[in-house]
């Protein structure tokens, strides 16, 4: 705990993050006791603001927790109506039938959201049942209490110079105390990392596994738009090169959500995920969905896709780990926010009996157990293999091989593959620039394709530049010292934002590391792909960051 004098406010429970998870968990607390005092924290400058999902949302979570959501207007209304799943080739694509699929993959009963606008009205529901809901606090600090617990957060800490030092506006924000601190701030959230490092609780899980996933929403051909249609592809134009694909989801006023998903497991330092993503809308096959059509937002975040094996324990002293602060993404099914609604329900449940047991600052092991037996188990379990299996075999025999093993589980219960190992961490699989070729990448044509920076300013990203850089490196020589040399610095690529830079004299000389922050969408891939872990993601100053409308 830091030595300036804040003032503090007691709470029963703290949540951070006002994602699908702390949502829920809020709105579950105040179901179950409407005396509770619950107060959630959002990072973002209104609920909402950094949500980005794909999305395709199975009801699943929603359904537990606000049974008659239709009839409160939840902004939950167009099914799916068609599920296409294509290979891609450089010049065509072959499309694979549903019926060879799992029946988990189907997407029958599903719905075409807005994550985004999903989350807000959840704040409402919170909000209507006595949340307090504070947007633009970013959470930047934990506060511990007598026996190593979580006792709460640091929260509204503004007017900090570049260097640190208390600027003239300084606030020192507060301290929010809570019996029990729920972490739901999404992929390598900034507290979630502490925790787990402090209270080892990945010890006995694999290591984590992530992609970067990057969309577009675009208006398109009104006579091409097909309202309700959900088509993923494989295949070109990663081939060999990254495990990955794409979404193209027609959701509703002729708009489609095109986004492009690449794991970041991949070897060559030279792969450019985001021009990848921008390469893909030239193939044959989407190429004509977009002519004529006009981008209306851009944005990025990373995925978690380790699965089953690379969930870590889940609750620590004080407080739990919830959604995809927790890894509780189903890979192969693209979703997420049904695992992460219904894990805060039951970090809810077990806080509220915990409570009324006159407990608090202790482990929730009734969330735990919960999770690990309950419907987010049977989600999770099913699909372990085909993350491990893509890293590798590649996608051929991960189609074939895990599509065995999700059958079979999906009928017995039973996984013929057992409990796969992922291997080495993300940053540790990038490989040696040396050894791989470099990769060219057709100019952005400006009408389907874009630079990173014109794209950015479809985000709304925003941060004050006089703050301490939020991007913070442990040893700021080896941008240039060692990942340049050694992975042609692969931040450069790997960024869906274009924050980081090489910048040198005009005569290729005197190559010096530079940080855009300012670009910065919060997606963390450079926290996960640094290949010497040398950068670490911290929360800036409260509602920063990009403000997406509708993602």
């Amino acid at each position: 705990m830091s030595e300036i004098e804040r003032e503090s406010m007691p709470y029963d429970v703290v949540i951070v993050g006002a994602g699908p998870s702390g949502l829920s968990a809020a709105i579950r607390l105040k179901q179950l006791n409407p005396d509770l005092e619950v107060v959630v924290l959002e990072k973002g400058s209104e609920v909402g603001a950094h949500i980005l999902s794909g999305a395709v949302l199975d009801p699943c979570g929603l359904d537990a927790l606000i049974p008659d959501w239709k009839e409160r207007g939840a902004p939950i209304s167009l099914k799916v109506k068609k599920d296409n799943f294509l290979v891609l080739g450089e010049a065509g694509s072959i499309r694979i039938p549903n019926f060879p699929m799992p029946p988990l993959l189907n997407n029958h009963g599903n719905y075409i959201v807005s994550m985004a606008n999903v989350c807000r009205w959840l704040g409402e529901q919170a909000e209507e049942l006595g949340v307090e809901v504070f947007p633009g606090m970013a959470a930047s600090e934990l506060v511990y209490g007598e026996n190593d617990e979580v006792k709460g957060v640091v929260a509204g800490e503004f007017g900090r110079n570049p260097d640190g030092t208390e600027g003239p506006s300084y606030e020192p924000g507060m301290e929010l105390h809570g019996k029990y601190v729920f972490l739901s701030e999404g992929v390598r959230g900034s507290l979630s990392k502490q925790v787990i490092a402090k209270y080892n609780l990945d010890a006995n899980s694999d290591v984590p596994k992530f992609g970067v996933g990057m969309k577009e929403i675009w208006e398109i051909d009104p006579a091409l738009h097909k309202e309700g249609t959900v088509t993923h592809t494989m295949g070109w134009p990663l081939g060999g090169n990254a495990g990955g694909g794409s979404f193209i989801y027609h959701a509703e006023n002729n708009q489609i959500n095109i986004g492009f998903v690449v794991h970041l497991n991949y070897k060559n330092p030279h792969l450019f995920p985001y021009m990848e993503f921008q390469r893909f809308k030239q193939h044959p096959a989407v190429k004509p969905l977009l002519e004529g059509g006009k981008r209306v937002a851009y944005g990025a975040r990373a995925i978690t896709e380790g699965g089953w094996q690379s969930i870590p324990k889940v609750v620590f002293p004080g407080g739990a780990l919830l959604g995809c602060s927790a890894g509780l993404v189903n890979v192969p099914r693209i979703k997420g926010n049904h695992n992460a609604m219904l894990s805060g329900k039951a970090a809810a449940e077990a806080a509220y009996e915990a409570i009324k047991s006159e407990r608090e600052g202790d482990e929730l092991t009734a969330y735990e157990t919960e999770l690990r037996t309950g419907p987010i188990a049977k989600d999770l379990k099913k699909v372990r293999n085909v993350k491990p299996l893509w890293s590798k075999f590649g996608m051929v025999v991960s189609l074939m091989l895990g599509g065995f093993d999700m059958w079979v589980a999906s009928l017995t219960g039973w996984n013929p593959l057992g409990t796969l190992k992922h291997g080495k961490t993300d940053a540790a699989a990038t490989g040696k620039a040396a050894d791989y070729k470099p990769i060219e990448y057709p100019r952005p044509d400006g009408t389907l394709s874009f630079d990173r920076l014109t794209n950015v300013s479809f985000s709304a990203t925003n941060h004050e530049e006089e703050q301490p850089c939020h991007l913070q490196m442990a040893d700021p020589s080896i941008p240039i010292s060692v990942n340049l040399p050694e992975y042609a610095e692969p931040a450069q690529r790997y960024c869906p934002a274009g924050v980081y830079e090489v910048l040198r004299d005009d005569d290729g000389s005197n190559p010096r590391f530079q940080i855009n922050a300012q670009n910065c969408v919060h997606c963390k891939t450079c926290d996960i792909k640094d290949p010497s872990q040398n950068i670490n993601w911290q929360t800036p100053q409260g509602g920063e960051g990009p403000n997406y409308p509708n993602m």
